[in-house]
């Protein structure tokens, strides 16, 4: 009762009422149910769906396997997203999720759930074809060396952006360039160049693709050169700001005006990064290794794929 004569909704609620609408949760479900457990033998399992909205709250929030258990019971927003009534039920202890997340991981459930919802939106024509954007962001991992093995993830490397040394790994994506929708992930070591990926991202129908200024010399790779489609593809690679050439006072930039132009589609997508980054706060590794790290950004980048869609679709009512 005290609740509900609240005046106004806090940011998390809302976010919270988003996901609950866009995420198809009979879906997502009927993937995970062959692999769970039927219960006919020991105690009853949690309820299916109930430890899947436990395990999303962990990757939107970026928590841990205690912390989420500890937030459902401090924040009445999650508590009602998960539907948990404290007078009947109890939530989930830290192991039981732990488990969960680790049978997500063997089987790559979290990119079942990315293939399924892209397909979607494939046949909605929410994703289009023909074009596609590359680029990649850097996930920090611990560079410290205080702990029971005395050493950095051997997964994880070195790499210098700029004048910074930065540790850790880096997710590579394709995102369409008509909608700004992530087609496809590749995670690697941080010291795997963005060019020697690129390949990997794009799809059977692209006829266009951008990149920054990291991608310079794609079509003169092997795995590009030697392939009929993709030696076929347009590259539209923004050139260094150092190879602009010098024009006077009264001519017209061309090559400026073009890689502007480069730029403006370009920057879609960094949409995408900034909800992973900013609306999920992933920006350090929560576990050791890739195939975890992987398993956790697949199931963000479905869920930041069916956010961007929530948020197109509310803007012309908003207006």
């Amino acid at each position: 009762m005290e609740y509900s004569c609240r005046k106004k909704k806090t940011k998390r609620e809302e976010f919270l009422e988003i996901m609950e609408e866009i995420i198809p949760w009979e879906e997502w479900v009927g993937l995970i149910r062959p692999y769970y457990p039927e219960g006919k033998r020991g105690r009853p399992p949690i309820d299916l769906e109930l430890i899947l909205r436990m395990y999303l709250l962990q990757v939107w929030f970026n928590l841990s396997d205690p912390g989420t258990e500890e937030a459902i019971y401090d924040s009445y927003a999650m508590r009602k997203f998960t539907g948990i009534n404290f007078i009947t039920d109890s939530v989930p202890d830290e192991t039981t999720l732990c488990n969960f997340r680790h049978l997500l991981e063997k089987h790559g459930l979290s990119k079942l759930f990315f293939e399924a919802i892209n397909r979607v939106m494939v046949e909605t024509g929410h994703i289009m074809k023909g074009g596609t954007i590359v680029d990649a962001t850097i996930i920090d991992a611990p560079s410290s060396t205080k702990n029971a093995e005395k050493k950095r993830d051997p997964e994880m490397h070195s790499t210098k952006k700029g004048n910074q040394w930065r540790f850790g790994m880096k997710c590579h994506v394709g995102v369409d360039a008509g909608t700004g929708y992530v087609h496809t992930i590749e995670v690697t070591p941080a010291n795997v160049h963005d060019v020697t990926v690129c390949s990997e991202l794009l799809r059977e129908d692209d006829e266009v693709v951008y990149g920054d200024s990291g991608y310079l010399g794609i079509e003169k790779r092997p795995e590009v050169a030697n392939d009929e489609h993709l030696s076929s593809i347009d590259y539209r690679i923004n050139l260094r700001p150092g190879r602009f050439p010098k024009v006077s006072d009264n001519a017209i930039d061309w090559t400026r005006y073009i890689e502007k132009r480069k730029s403006s589609v370009r920057c879609k997508v960094e949409h995408i990064f900034r909800i992973i980054k900013c609306q999920f706060g992933y920006r350090k590794v929560r576990y050791r290794g890739l195939k975890k790290n992987e398993n956790r950004l697949y199931a963000m980048f479905a869920c930041a794929n069916l956010y961007l869609l929530a948020m197109a679709e509310r803007i012309p009512q908003a207006a």
